[in-house]
């Protein structure tokens, strides 16, 4: 049985919305675990009782100092003790991002883990990292993410030799900031799949199978990609049912027009990896609802199915011998 420990208090919806999720993914082979109070109906599944809550608008760093026992806290300590194999929350992302440090800690090797978003596009699926975990970053952060995408659209997306670009200003070489630059000639240096840059308007169309970039870029263009899909398909909808002809239409479109929202739905995929720690943790969105919930489940479970941690550890590990050998006087 996979074990996955998920944060009940979490998101925005309430913890009733959690179970619900958790029960939803339940199977012969997962066993979703439930981080909460002592008194959370839990309908069934395991508790891990946690009395305190991290709440969405706190910092951070101090909540995850100052609560110890936060449903947050004790579910990322649950994957350290090998209470779980995985842990889901919706909860604070910075305080995720901090608790996971602390307790499950970075892989050997990797200076700043990465949030791995999928993509929806015409073409298929692509992952983006950084999709928000550093603000800032280095060039070789870079190259690091994009070894952590490589490994993630091989085991989790079944794709073969996976085609990395880097998200810049122009398919150029020679466009982009310094970081881009820097970074752009590392990747061509590597033994990676790498086929130059790309740009944000081809992100939906299929970019590549890994688009690499910094935090802080990753998070905008993220953004700018659900809120522009969100309003687009309700701008439809709202066209679609504002006239009597329009619902006749819309009869007519609904199968096609269902079939474009669930593949855009961001609930399809449940969230999102946070790559490059000792063991595995999916941070969900805020607004998760029980089919995202049970989807992120689902997503953990798939991740240590496939030892998406060990193959991340044998990767960087490669990686940093080779950096070594090449940076290493040769005697004389």
């Amino acid at each position: 049985m996979i074990r996955i420990a998920v944060d009940a208090m979490g998101g925005d919806r309430g913890p009733e919305e959690f179970v619900a999720g958790a029960l939803e993914a339940r199977s012969e082979t997962v066993a979703p675990v439930l981080v909460g109070p002592p008194d959370l109906d839990t309908r069934g599944l395991e508790l891990i009782e946690a009395r305190d809550v991290v709440g969405m608008d706190e910092r951070p760093t101090d909540a995850v100092r100052t609560k110890p026992d936060s449903s947050l806290v004790v579910a990322c300590r649950a994957v350290r003790e090998g209470k779980a194999q995985a842990v889901v929350s919706a909860g604070n992302t910075g305080a995720m991002l901090a608790a996971c440090l602390l307790e499950i800690r970075r892989l050997a090797g990797v200076r700043r883990p990465a949030i791995a978003v999928t993509i929806p596009s015409r073409d298929g699926v692509s992952v983006l990292l950084d999709s928000g975990a550093n603000a800032d970053a280095r060039p070789e952060d870079l190259l690091q993410f994009a070894h952590m995408g490589a490994v993630f659209a091989e085991e989790i997306l079944d794709v073969r030799n996976p085609e990395i670009r880097l998200l810049s200003i122009g398919e150029e070489p020679e466009k982009g900031n310094q970081l881009t630059l820097e970074a752009h000639e590392l990747l061509a240096a590597s033994d990676l799949n790498f086929a130059g840059n790309t740009e944000g308007r081809d992100l939906l169309r299929g970019g590549a199978d890994v688009v690499v970039t910094d935090g802080f870029t990753g998070n905008v263009a993220l953004k700018l990609l659900e809120g522009t899909i969100r309003n687009l398909l309700d701008a439809l909808r709202e066209e679609i049912t504002a006239t009597t002809r329009g619902k006749l239409g819309g009869l007519l479109i609904r199968p096609a027009a269902r079939r474009l929202r669930n593949r855009l739905d961001p609930d399809t995929y449940g969230g999102a990896y946070l790559l490059g720690l000792r063991g595995l943790a999916v941070i969900a969105h805020g607004n998760s609802s029980r089919r995202a919930i049970a989807n992120a489940v689902r997503l953990a479970a798939r991740g240590v199915e496939h030892d998406v941690v060990g193959r991340l550890a044998q990767r960087v590990g490669n990686t940093v011998l080779e950096s070594a050998a090449t940076t290493t006087p040769t005697p004389t």
